[in-house]
């Protein structure tokens, strides 16, 4: 799955506690469900049925719900697949959409959806990339970086994670590590100009191979919400 940008078409707290038990949280709920649950990335086949009518390209692109309304739908997916990528971004957009953290036929807020996936699968880094944009779209960039971070630990060679966690240390002025990780994404074959373009424009950009680059510099004034 290719991961959305922050500055891409994505429109997305504190942490969220991590377990890797199947049991209840107090807010959102037990992973226990009557079919699955399943792992996104191994269980596709099991998952078939429920895209068929529950996450349908109706559904993922918010146009209209197929069984019941969009939050219904998506959430049968996301009980179904905890962890289950597309259907994760497209609650989020559906939230972003109405304006609101529990969209309407969805049992849990976005937040607690993101509990759910995390717990279910806690190694898996696209899940983790994904509660990064979230929390930078929502302004929480310490959070943000340390979600990005711990996608890299299993996306290290994903250019959008490069990316994105450039865009947040970019909103925290910490230049050094922006320009890094600008670097490495471009290098991994990023296309959008937005993060080099935000360097040049604040005087932190430098090309590779000149080895120069900029002192890290820390924020002096509260983060704002990476664009």
């Amino acid at each position: 799955m290719k991961l959305l940008s922050i500055m891409g078409p994505f429109v997305a707290a504190a942490s969220l506690a991590v377990s890797t038990t199947a049991g209840a949280s107090p807010e959102c709920g037990s992973l226990q469900n009557p079919y699955g649950p399943f792992d996104y990335r191994t269980g596709k086949d099991h998952l078939k049925i429920v895209e068929t009518y529950h996450f349908t390209p109706e559904v993922e692109s918010l146009k209209s719900g197929n069984t019941a309304s969009l939050g219904g739908d998506i959430d049968y997916t996301l009980r179904a697949s905890p962890n289950h990528h597309r259907a994760l971004a497209a609650m989020m957009n559906l939230g972003f959409k109405d304006h609101t953290q529990k969209p309407r036929g969805a049992r849990y807020t976005i937040d607690c959806y993101f509990d759910r996936a995390i717990r279910f699968a806690p190694d898996d880094g696209e899940v983790q990339s994904l509660y990064g944009v979230y929390l930078a779209r929502i302004g929480h960039n310490q959070d943000a970086v340390k979600a990005f971070e711990n996608a890299l630990k299993t996306e290290k060679h994903n250019p959008n994670v490069h990316y994105n966690l450039g865009l947040v240390y970019f909103e925290l002025k910490d230049y050094s590590n922006a320009l890094e990780h600008a670097h490495e994404a471009y290098r991994l074959g990023a296309v959008l100009p937005g993060l080099r373009n935000k360097l040049k424009e604040a005087g932190k950009w430098r090309d590779e191979a000149s080895g120069s680059l900029p002192a890290r510099e820390s924020a002096s004034a509260e983060p704002k919400g990476a664009d």
